[in-house]
């Protein structure tokens, strides 16, 4: 029951780089970005941001992604670490290895069996909009 969707969530995650690559950025793992990132497309994190995330589109993290600081963003699906906060407009996925550290708003969350979060959650409409 539980593995299909996580085989389908995996398989979503990679088919957003292979859809369409010209829309997407991909951060690869070993990349370290200290700073602002801001896309108005797809993103896929591999690597480390040390900063800000503001992505108008799907941002997606991969087991060994890391950000420290504000995450933004249109839908997500989240494998790897957030520490800061975290604002989508629409779904938040965390994927059985996501682990987020601060303050979550989203207008849906599905959490996966194993992810883990600690902090403030507010999720429903209106709630993925910054105070």
């Amino acid at each position: 029951m539980f593995s299909s969707k996580q085989k389908e969530s995996s398989q979503s995650i990679v088919n957003l780089v292979e859809s369409n690559p010209s829309n997407s950025c991909v951060l690869d793992s070993g990349t370290v970005i200290e700073g602002i990132v801001r896309s108005k497309e797809d993103l896929r994190l591999d690597g480390q941001i040390k900063g800000d995330v503001f992505c108008d589109k799907r941002f997606v993290m991969g087991d060994s992604a890391k950000v420290v600081g504000t995450v933004s963003c249109g839908e997500s699906l989240i494998s790897g670490r957030i520490e800061g906060e975290i604002a989508v407009k629409g779904l938040l996925h965390l994927l059985s290895t996501a682990f987020i550290k601060g303050k979550i708003m989203a207008s849906k969350m599905i959490v996966d069996e194993g992810a883990n979060y600690s902090g403030e959650c507010l999720i429903g409409e209106n709630k993925s909009k910054k105070s």
